[in-house]
C-alpha cells in the first residue's frame, strides 16, 4: 500500500545579482518550499520574491536556516554553543516569518540547511538547541514543526523533540543512496548520488516506505515528505515526473 508523500525543495538560494536554481520552474511541482533565510544564501529581496512565488502556487512554506556561512554556502560546521545555535535559528526564522506576514502567509516548519542539518542528525545537543528555538517561536503563537531525516530512530527523535513540545516532519531523499544504517551515503563515495532512472525507482520504493541500500538490502524508511532538487532544467523535468508519481 503506497503512502501519500509531499515533495519539498530548497529554494530562495540566490543572493544579490547571483542566481541559483530555477525557482520559478520548480515551484509548480512541489508541495513545500524550504526558503533560505540569509545566512547561507538569500537576501531580503530574494526571500520576498520566493514568498510571492509560494503564494502564487499555494505552496507550504518552511524556513531554511543555517550556520552563518555565506562563503561556504552553509556547508561547513561551526563550533557554536547551544545558545548561539538557538539564537541564530530564532533570528533567521523570525526574519522569514516577518516577511511572510506582510504577504498574509505563515511559515509552517523549519528545515536546517547543510552542515547544521547534518550536525543536528549526529549531535543531540544541536537538535535540542534547534528545538529550543522552535519552542520559543511557538510560544509567540506560531505552530512550527522541525523537519529532519527519516531514520530507524524516528521514534527516539520524536520523543526528544516532544520534551520541548515540538512536532517533527520526517523526510527522505529521492536522489541519494542509503546505507544499511539508514543514513545517506557520503557524496564522496561512488554511487552516492542516483541517476534519473535510479531516482524514479527509489521514489516508487519510498512511496511504499522502503529503499534498497548501497549493499542491496531492503530498509524501512517511514517519511512524510521527499526532498528533491531543481538546480537545472533536467532536474526540474525530473521533479515534474516525481510529482506525477506521488500523485498518481
Amino acid at each position: 500500500m503506497t503512502t501519500k508523500l509531499k515533495l519539498n525543495c530548497d529554494l530562495g538560494e540566490s543572493f544579490g545579482s547571483w542566481t541559483m536554481g530555477l525557482d520559478d520552474a520548480v515551484m509548480p511541482h512541489i508541495d513545500m518550499a524550504n526558503i533560505a533565510c540569509g545566512f547561507h544564501a538569500g537576501d531580503p529581496d530574494v526571500m520576498f520574491n520566493t514568498l510571492l512565488l509560494a503564494k502564487k502556487y499555494n505552496t507550504v512554506i518552511g524556513a531554511h536556516p543555517s550556520y552563518p556561512d555565506l562563503q561556504g554556502f552553509g556547508r561547513r560546521s561551526l563550533n557554536c554553543s547551544k545558545q548561539e545555535i538557538t539564537n541564530m535559528v530564532v533570528y533567521q526564522v523570525s526574519a522569514l516569518i516577518g516577511m511572510a506576514s506582510t504577504l498574509g502567509l505563515t511559515v509552517d516548519y523549519v528545515k536546517p540547511h547543510g552542515a547544521l542539518y547534518n550536525d543536528m542528525m549526529k549531535d543531540s545537543a544541536i537538535q535540542d538547541a534547534i528545538c529550543c528555538a522552535i519552542k520559543l517561536l511557538n510560544q509567540s503563537g506560531h505552530s512550527l514543526k522541525l523537519m529532519m531525516l527519516a531514520t530507524k530512530d524516528n521514534a527516539k527523535h520524536a520523543d526528544t523533540a516532544a520534551q520541548q513540545g515540538v512536532s517533527l516532519l520526517f523526510e527522505s531523499f529521492a536522489d541519494r543512496r542509503y546505507t544499511d544504517e539508514g543514513t545517506l551515503q557520503p557524496r564522496s563515495e561512488k554511487g552516492s548520488v542516483l541517476d534519473k532512472d535510479e531516482i524514479l525507482v527509489q521514489v516508487r520504493q519510498l512511496l511504499n516506505a522502503q529503499v534498497t541500500t548501497a549493499t542491496g538490502n531492503q530498509l524501512a524508511v517511514n517519511s512524510d515528505t521527499i526532498c528533491v532538487h531543481g538546480d537545472n532544467e533536467a532536474g526540474v523535468s525530473l521533479i515534474a515526473d516525481i510529482h506525477k508519481l506521488c500523485n498518481s
